[in-house]
C-alpha cells in the first residue's frame, strides 16, 4: 500500500467520525420536533461551508471529502427542513 492510501484511509476515518457526530442531533430533532435550539444562521454557515468543501473534494476527485460533505450538506437540508416546518410548534 503506497503513502497515499494510508492517507486517503486517515480522511475516510475523519469523514466518518465528523459526519456521524452530526446524525444525532437531525435524529432528535426529527423524533421531538424541537428546533428552539437550531439556529438559523449557524446552519446557513455551516451549509455553505460545507457545500463549499464538497465542491473542493469534488474538484480534487477526493472520495473522504466527497462522502463526507456530501452526506453533512444532506443532514443540514434536513435540519432546514425541520426548522421551517416545525418553527411554530
Amino acid at each position: 500500500m503506497e503513502n497515499i492510501d494510508y492517507i486517503e484511509i486517515i480522511g475516510l476515518c475523519a469523514a466518518f467520525l465528523t459526519t456521524a457526530s452530526f446524525l444525532p442531533q437531525v435524529y432528535k430533532t426529527w423524533k421531538t420536533k424541537d428546533v428552539s435550539g437550531l439556529s438559523l444562521p449557524m446552519l446557513t454557515m455551516f451549509f455553505t461551508g460545507v457545500v463549499l468543501w464538497l465542491i473542493y473534494g469534488l474538484l480534487l476527485k477526493s472520495p473522504s471529502l466527497i462522502l463526507a460533505n456530501g452526506i453533512t450538506t444532506i443532514s443540514i437540508m434536513l435540519l432546514f427542513i425541520f426548522k421551517i416546518k416545525y418553527r411554530n410548534r
